[in-house]
């Protein structure tokens, strides 16, 4: 169509992103299949909520029509519910890890969601808001050792997968991916 400005080229970043999303649905249908109700739900609404935020972040100007805007909100309301019950199943369950990692990446969603909706008072208080993400995704990443340690070698790699894809997400927010960002060469 006239007028229409034409699609941006991929990036490494963007390519990146896409392995990154595709090993988290991976490790969403292997918890559906093998995983604890619990996990089934954890992995299948945290995924939901990463693809919502990446279409709210990357598509925002398509995402205008009152209608659009509804359907996310019911979708993100209905993920925070999931991952609600999942924290609920892991406190039935005794499975203080996944419990403890839940709250954690609540408050990391939390801190983003910030970061997204109120960007100027954040830039003004970069450092506090840069403090906290570091103190989140550091006992984020304690876990992955424990997990590890304890010979839970899928939870590992799924934590540590999760850590990959929020802190892309941060960098993003920060403006930190230029170097990633750059378009893929054509040979």
């Amino acid at each position: 169509m006239e007028g229409d400005a034409p699609p941006r080229p991929y990036t490494r970043l963007d390519v990146f992103k896409a392995v990154v999303f595709a090993l988290l649905a991976g490790d969403t249908v292997y918890y559906a299949i093998a995983g604890t109700r619990s996990k089934a739900l954890d992995a299948a609404a945290w995924l939901l909520l990463l693809a919502l935020f990446e279409a709210e972040t990357r598509f925002a100007a398509h995402l205008q029509t009152r209608w659009l805007q509804a359907s996310v909100r019911a979708i993100r309301l209905a993920a925070a519910l999931g991952i609600f019950g999942a924290a609920v199943g892991y406190v039935l369950e005794n499975d203080t890890l996944d419990a403890v990692n839940t709250l954690l990446w609540i408050a990391v969603v939390v801190l983003l969601e910030i970061e997204v909706r109120y960007r100027l008072p954040v830039m003004r208080a970069r450092v506090v808001f840069s403090a906290v993400a570091v103190l989140l995704y550091g006992a984020l990443a304690a876990l992955v050792l424990v997990w590890a340690a304890r010979g839970e070698w899928l939870d590992a790699y799924d934590a540590l997968l999760w850590l990959i894809a929020f802190a892309t997400i941060e960098l993003d927010l920060m403006g930190l991916n230029k170097i990633a960002a750059a378009p893929i060469k054509s040979c």
